[in-house]
């Protein structure tokens, strides 16, 4: 049976860490043999409140609390965990994003069938046939849709999300480590979809709930359009050589993205 990780990014979620910990019972911890909960710096008591989940559950599944050595971003803490999946020697892992927007439940299908093994990386697509969204405007469903279409062009298969907070990834294809250099920011999911073509990584997309009631989000969304579309229309005029550069700021370019344990059990 494959050993899978299912790691949980945190950074300013008290409210709503604890509901995504609560979505583990049942059939799906028949498939998940360790949570690494990855806390990037928080400045509220979203710490404070999985320590202390951790210490009373009753869940039958190891879990583990790690804060970063700095806040690394969005990127880098995918980068901590990814790190942890190949020292420990897991065969995949899933993420799932700790404001609660996304529900872990919807990888059932994939587990249950072992269709996650044909790919290297499987995605949760907001927009793909037979998701479901609440709370989100017509606007920015618009826009996402729009550049659905660019990145389908750019990699050269259908994109259904440039990157929702529910996705798993088999962890030997991790460690070459080309992500390493990828921006530690909101948009390194972009940079892991356009991996799909440059490395020629055989993925597929899978229809997720996805809702928004009491999160903030973190994204601007003028800038960061603007940032997803210049470095899409960069990648499809220079592909490999593009992607393949630097992308972390001069003073942000870390050698290894360290965390320590706060709590384990």
């Amino acid at each position: 049976m494959d050993k899978i990780l299912l790691f949980i990014p945190m950074y300013n979620c008290e409210k709503q860490i604890v509901r995504v910990l609560d979505q583990l019972h049942g059939e799906i911890l028949n498939y998940i043999n360790e949570v690494l909960i990855v806390n990037n710096r928080s400045t509220d008591n979203g710490e404070k409140a999985v320590s202390e989940y951790i210490e009373h559950s009753e869940k039958k599944v190891k879990m583990t609390l790690v804060r970063n050595k700095e806040n690394y971003g969005l990127g880098g803490s995918h980068k901590v965990a990814f790190s942890y999946a190949i020292k420990n020697e897991f065969d995949y892992i899933i993420v799932l994003h700790g404001d609660d927007q996304g529900r872990i439940q919807d990888m059932l299908p994939l587990l249950q069938s072992g269709k996650y093994k044909n790919y290297d990386a499987c995605l949760g697509g907001r927009f793909a046939p037979g998701s479901s969204l609440e709370g989100y405007s017509k606007f920015r469903t618009f826009g996402n849709r729009v550049f659905n279409i660019i990145f389908s062009f750019a990699i050269h298969q259908k994109v259904y999300d440039l990157g929702a907070g529910l996705n798993m990834y088999k962890v030997s294809m991790l460690k070459s480590n080309y992500y390493h250099k990828f921006s530690d920011n909101l948009a390194f999911n972009c940079y892991m979809l356009l991996a799909v073509d440059c490395y020629k990584q055989k993925v597929c997309f899978f229809p997720i709930s996805w809702r928004e009631e009491d999160q903030r989000s973190n994204v601007k969304m003028t800038s960061q359009a603007i940032q997803t579309l210049k470095l899409v229309m960069k990648y499809m005029i220079s592909g490999q050589k593009y992607l393949k550069s630097e992308f972390r700021q001069a003073d942000k370019q870390i050698v290894e993205y360290k965390a320590e344990i706060i709590q384990q059990r």
